[in-house]
């Protein structure tokens, strides 16, 4: 199954780079894509995760590499849920945000739990939380600075599509994907964490 997702990924990945929207908008939005994978599989073999993590990941690359295709305000995912829920503006850059909490804060979850860094379970949900936070922020801060650098070259990649609450809107479906993998998948990365039989792991 593992591998399945990894070649779909690829697959995808390099389907969406022959002849995307924008070029460089494709460069920015797969980069995380191309950063994590590597590390992924070169980590498997120490310290595998669990398999919904690896699924959540790669449903996460996969909203990345669509969205670096299209840019995010074309997707037409997107224009469909526009016309289905009558929104005012193309919703897919939304659905980017809510698993940019959603993915790192389990992710933060399952390292913090599986390296025995933080004992309490409020405690790791309120940490995994912060790290989900942590890293919307450092992505908003990224896109600023992208604006910064190429002026309405950016356009396509901020996908803010004329919306002036859009950062503020961005965390907040980060914080929901979040809130949303703590509450409702916690007992089920749990139980799989616990098929692992992992043991406190030394990160480097």
């Amino acid at each position: 199954m593992k591998l399945l997702a990894l070649a779909v990924v690829l697959a995808a990945l390099i389907a969406s780079g022959i002849h995307p929207h924008d070029r460089l908008t494709w460069w920015m939005e797969v980069a995380p894509v191309l950063v994590v994978a590597p590390i992924l599989i070169a980590t498997h073999g120490r310290f595998p995760l669990t398999g919904l993590l690896y699924a959540l990941i790669a449903v996460h690359a996969l909203v990345l590499i669509i969205g670096g295709a299209y840019t995010y305000a074309r997707v037409p995912l997107g224009y469909w849920l526009q016309d289905w829920f009558s929104f005012e503006r193309n919703p897919y850059d939304r659905i980017g945000h809510f698993m940019q909490g959603l993915v790192p804060a389990l992710a933060a979850r399952e390292i913090l739990l599986r390296g025995g860094y933080v004992a309490g379970r409020r405690m790791t949900a309120f940490l995994a939380g912060c790290v989900a936070l942590a890293v919307s922020a450092s992505y908003e801060l990224i896109e600023w600075w992208s604006a910064l650098a190429l002026g309405e070259g950016a356009e396509q990649f901020l996908g803010t599509q004329g919306d002036p609450w859009d950062t503020q809107a961005d965390m907040f479906c980060a914080l929901l994907g979040a809130i949303f993998g703590l509450t409702l998948l916690a007992r089920l990365q749990d139980a799989q964490i616990r098929a692992l039989n992992s043991r406190p792991v030394r990160l480097l």
